[in-house]
């Protein structure tokens, strides 16, 4: 587990049984929130990544995010009341975390283009043009990872 502070958790989350709380950050953030279609949203990949789940004092899913087969990390959320006290960076970390130990040396991820600055500060570089995502300005960002 990480976290950087003792009122949430950060582990790493099975698809199969923790799906439907991963999937109700997600849908309150992307769909509800941001207005995603729920078409978008749910692209076939779940069964196939590494999922993380934050989880506040009283286990209750408060963020998470997904490493891709490829290294591509995604499908970052982070409840708005949770916003700002780290459990995006502890996401983030316990992604790269993991993308380490699945042997990547780079990793890759869209990031919403209001959320540039805090990839940069995590070490991520922008690359290429801006692009639209469900309708969202995103840019392509990757950053090196030591292997553990």
């Amino acid at each position: 587990m990480v976290a950087l502070d003792t009122s949430f958790a950060v582990r790493t989350a099975d698809w199969e049984a923790d799906g439907g709380r991963l999937q109700g950050v997600r849908h309150s953030v992307f769909v509800v929130e941001q207005g995603v279609p729920v078409e978008l949203e749910w692209d076939g990949l779940d069964a196939h990544c590494t999922h993380l789940l934050a989880e506040d004092a009283a286990g209750r899913p408060i963020g998470c995010a997904r490493l891709l087969p490829d290294g591509h990390v995604g499908r970052m959320a982070v409840l708005r009341p949770w916003r700002g006290r780290g459990v995006g960076r502890a996401l983030l970390q316990a992604a790269l975390a993991q993308a380490a130990l699945a042997g990547f040396t780079v990793v890759r991820l869209n990031a919403q283009v209001h959320a540039l600055d805090f990839y940069r500060r995590e070490g991520f570089e922008a690359f290429g043009d801006a692009f639209s995502d469900a309708g969202i300005p995103h840019r392509a960002m990757q950053r090196a990872i030591e292997q553990r």
